[in-house]
């Protein structure tokens, strides 16, 4: 068992501090210091199976920012969804987009009562961001969500985010596909869908993927699965994907060229963006 919270650590009301929340997880892996120590425990067993367990978290942020910036300058879009907001850290969602295109407009998603706590009045620092505490999982609660569908307009292109948040989803394997299909059929058409997502590279450094896996899901967090790309392909059944398609998040059109090889862990996440006709 952890150590109980010491005292002098503030707690926000609701939030347990005596279990792992993927939100603070993440925050630790980022070095953040919205976290406890129940979550860094959690950072330290993935780092003993993997020591550079850190650049899961890094390559994701860096995925989503240039996802953000390709969003913000290449499509015309004015509205985003974003579900799984987290922690607001440098560079969030409405920070890339709103830097290029200052009257878009995001709605973000998360019901994790540490997010709710810290995260609710950062999120909302102008008129065009807005928080909405729901399940992403819950597809037709969100797409039919009153706050949700007064600030986005869906007779038009909406840029939709699911960054690093469907390998979080614990029940059938297929279900992540299905809730994908959901959220592509109610968006209107020329919109934009955004994923990162754990990956089995099915190479040799699959066994590395697989025993991250193991730590994440037999954690104090509870989940953390590792899909092939085929898998994580089928996320994206129905859009026109854009170039490269599905691929590491350290290869999705990085700033600049590579000049140090990739290590185990940065082969073990990847994303996509693809267009709804």
């Amino acid at each position: 068992m952890s150590a109980p919270v010491p005292q002098s650590e503030r707690v926000p009301v609701g939030v347990d501090p005596n279990r792992a929340s993927i939100a603070r997880v993440y925050d630790a892996f980022l070095g953040g210091k919205d976290n406890y120590a129940i979550d860094r425990e959690v950072f330290h067993k993935v780092q003993k199976a993997a020591p550079e367990a850190q650049d899961l978290a890094i390559e994701n942020r860096g995925f989503l920012i240039r996802a953000c910036r390709f969003l913000a300058q290449q499509t015309g879009l004015t509205q985003y969804l974003d579900c799984g907001s987290g922690l607001p850290t440098a560079e969030n969602t409405h920070q890339v987009v709103q830097r290029l295109t200052p009257e878009a407009t995001v709605v973000y998603i998360d019901n994790d009562p540490v997010v709710l706590a810290h995260g609710r009045a950062l999120l909302e620092e102008n008129e065009n961001t807005h928080f909405v505490a729901l399940d992403i999982f819950k597809p037709q609660e969100i797409m039919e969500n009153p706050t949700v569908r007064d600030h986005l307009d869906f007779s038009k292109p909406i840029g939709f985010l699911q960054a690093g948040t469907l390998h979080h989803y614990e029940g059938d394997q297929d279900d992540p596909a299905r809730i994908m299909r959901e959220y592509i059929d109610a968006l209107p058409s020329g919109s934009y869908v955004a994923i990162s997502h754990f990956l089995d590279p099915e190479n040799e450094h699959s066994s590395v993927a697989r025993k991250m896996e193991e730590v994440f899901r037999h954690s104090m967090m509870g989940s953390g699965t590792f899909r092939t790309k085929a898998q994580i392909e089928e996320l994206f059944d129905g859009l026109d994907m854009i170039e490269p398609g599905v691929i590491r998040c350290a290869d999705w059109w990085p700033d600049g060229p590579r000049l140090k090889e990739l290590n185990q862990v940065q082969h073990c996440i990847a994303g996509g963006i693809g267009r709804k006709p």
